[in-house]
């Protein structure tokens, strides 16, 4: 039986829960630096934001900008792997200072969760096969069509609000939704694609991307709610880091091209 779409918290009711005490635990820009670490969440089967490579070691967009970010501060990076699904828990739990992994900000978390200005952006557009009968998105709208998506991310909203007839099948990573894609368990995914390029070669099929983007989202770093210390300096920071070309340097080391849609750097967030 497929994960049919459930109105979408994704762990409102147990952020709701953890928000209250995590206030007392998310630590303080002194605390972090007295402290002389900076405990960055991250996924670690997102290539190429973060991937483990031959030598075990955690690499990617992600471990270049908080390693850069530590280094700012003056501290060391703890990086802590994690799921889509645990960046806002672990958030609001104190189990990270900071979470990146390609958190899209949006009202929703925006309820239990800080967002900085944007760090990169999402274009999210249609990966199907080929032989599928597909020409626009719009023709996902129907009982027919699984999409095969990962639990809790930013394309659950888009699906529930404009493709509410299709039936979806929830994964826990990116690798398990290339991999069911691949072996024929669904017809087309809605995602920012950069970051599929790894697993998609690594899973053989015939990849046809759809069409040309139909959404931008903006990413940011989550710090814990009410955070204000930490999350104002991280601006600063990423206002430096956008403006000397940093980010968007990282990025093509990365993504071997340019972000389609770049951030740009504003003085007065």
């Amino acid at each position: 039986m497929f994960e049919r779409i459930k109105p979408l918290v994704f762990g409102i009711g147990l952020v709701a829960q953890l928000l209250a005490p995590a206030q007392s635990f998310a630590r303080t820009l002194d605390e972090i630096l007295s402290g002389g670490t900076l405990k960055v969440g991250v996924e670690t089967d997102l290539a190429p934001l973060g991937s483990y490579n031959d030598k075990n070691e955690v690499v990617g967009f992600d471990i270049d900008i908080a390693n850069k970010l530590a280094s700012m501060l003056g501290v060391k990076t703890e990086f802590v792997p994690l799921k889509g699904p645990d960046r806002l828990p672990f958030l609001a739990s104190g189990k990270i200072d900071i979470s990146l992994g390609a958190l899209t900000r949006n009202p929703t978390r925006a309820k239990v969760v800080d967002f900085t200005v944007p760090l990169h952006t999402e274009s999210l557009s249609v990966l199907t096969l080929e032989g599928k009968p597909f020409k626009t998105w719009q023709d996902l709208n129907s009982e027919s069509v699984t999409l095969v998506q990962v639990r809790g991310s930013t394309p659950v909203d888009f699906i529930k609000e404009h493709l509410p007839k299709a039936q979806v099948l929830l994964l826990s990573s990116n690798a398990d939704v290339v991999r069911s894609m691949a072996q024929g368990r669904g017809d087309a995914v809605i995602e920012a694609l950069d970051f599929f390029n790894d697993l998609r070669a690594a899973n053989k099929a015939n990849w046809r991307v759809l069409e040309d983007p139909i959404e931008v989202d903006y990413d940011a770093i989550g710090v814990a709610k009410g955070n204000s210390s930490l999350k104002d300096w991280l601006n600063v920071a990423l206002y430096s880091l956008h403006s000397g070309g940093f980010v968007n340097e990282t990025w093509e080391k990365w993504f071997k091209g340019p972000m389609t849609v770049k951030i740009v750097a504003n003085p007065y967030f």
